[in-house]
């Protein structure tokens, strides 16, 4: 339902000589603006007890001061206001409160922009056709500066202290670092809880992937709250599988079986991809461990001498590729592959793709952590069938969770 009558907008139209929805932008400006200056008049007239000129009901020593003119930005533009004093000083209007300049909401709007992987270019020209504006890139920076506590807070909030499943996994952009473009990787840690809801655990960023540095991550979780983790589901980094034992030895780890077949690609000719990613796919859907590497050993009379470093790396990593099949098929599909941080990953990237070099550490932890506040708005629903996979883990891990409980 309309807030205006028929009559009062048309009395508007008339009134205002309006034709065109510019004609209408102007008007609504210099109406907002004589808006916002009697809504300043009123809150000195409420300040200080008495309309202006009215003597007969003043009950104060204090009294209007004259007009300080202030320039502000709206989202009609920017404009001159005359903001009313007070001789004691008192007055503090809040419509237009003191040592602000921008009533408009044009810093959340950056932030949103920003958040969505928009170049300071592009910001700059949105703000500009919208509101009228001039934004420069240092400006649309030092907006964003505003997020840096709200990003070490979320950093180093408490964490439950149990998941189920937690994903690993880095992701890997430039920055700019003491005049030098160097290979940054962004850690992830995603975690699904015991209510089955995703949650993105941290982001970390440092020098190329490393499992020292997977180490510190894994300690930085203990210390904020973490006692256990069910299952692991990492990529093939050399070291860890020993990192994770370090920080939680009762861990279960799973490398992951996608990864593992892509690296295996590498030794195969194109042209046998196909067959041998057919071939494969029967030993990681054997219905137990033991007919999974049987299978494997057929693949490796099959393969082996043709590709023998195909065929060995997965004998050689067995240990680490095999825990899912001790588990029913509503578990393996969770754990058996990263899938679901590459996902993530797959929509950092649409949020980052403007972003061939970022200028510093900081700038891609910002980004980062804006992408990942919209995209954790979206997980409202805990994890398909969680109530069966939750079933089967207390039957499996009985003890750890049954401890934990008390």
């Amino acid at each position: 339902m309309s807030t205006v009558s028929k009559k009062v907008l048309r009395e508007m139209i008339t009134g205002g000589d309006l034709k065109t929805a510019g004609d209408l932008q102007s008007y609504l400006k210099e109406l907002f603006k004589d808006t916002l200056q009697e809504m300043l008049e009123a809150e000195i007239e409420s300040d200080l007890g008495y309309e202006k000129g009215d003597r007969k009901n003043k009950n104060t020593q204090n009294r209007r001061n004259g007009y300080s003119e202030k320039t502000v930005k709206s989202k009609f533009g920017e404009m001159e206001i005359e903001v009313p004093r007070d001789r004691n000083g008192e007055f503090e209007p809040v419509v237009v409160p003191k040592n602000k300049r921008d009533i408009s909401g044009i810093e959340e709007k950056v932030i949103s922009l920003y958040a969505r992987g928009m170049s300071t270019r592009d910001i700059h020209d949105q703000i500009q056709d919208i509101y009228g504006i001039e934004i420069s890139a240092e400006m649309v920076s030092k907006i964003t500066d505003k997020v840096i506590p709200q990003v070490k807070e979320w950093q180093n909030r408490a964490l439950e202290a149990i998941y189920p499943f937690v994903f690993m996994d880095a992701i890997h952009y430039k920055v700019r670092e003491d005049g030098q473009i160097k290979s940054k990787a962004a850690y992830v840690v995603l975690g699904i809880a015991m209510d089955g809801m995703k949650d993105i655990l941290g982001i970390w960023i440092g020098e190329s992937e490393s499992s020292k540095f997977w180490l510190g991550i894994l300690n930085d979780l203990k210390n904020r709250g973490v006692n256990d983790v069910l299952i692991f589901s990492v990529d093939g980094l050399a070291g860890m599988k020993e990192a994770i034992q370090a920080s939680f030895p009762k861990s279960e780890i799973q490398r992951c079986v996608i990864h593992q077949l892509r690296y295996s690609f590498k030794y195969v000719n194109y042209k046998d991809r196909k067959e041998f990613a057919k071939d494969f796919k029967e030993v990681y859907t054997a219905v137990n461990e033991k007919a999974g590497h049987e299978k494997l050993m057929e693949l490796e009379n099959k393969w082996g001498k043709k590709y023998p470093y195909a065929i060995k790396s997965w004998d050689a990593n067995w240990d680490v590729l095999s825990p899912f099949f001790k588990f029913p098929s509503e578990v393996r599909k969770i754990m058996y592959t990263t899938n679901m941080i590459e996902g993530l990953h797959r929509q950092f990237r649409k949020v980052t793709k403007t972003k061939s070099i970022f200028p510093s550490d900081q700038a891609l932890e910002k980004m980062l952590f804006l992408a990942s506040q919209n995209i954790m708005k979206k997980w409202t629903l805990s994890h398909r069938n969680w109530d069966i996979v939750l079933n089967q883990l207390m039957i499996f891990f009985e003890d750890r969770l049954t401890a934990q409980a008390k």
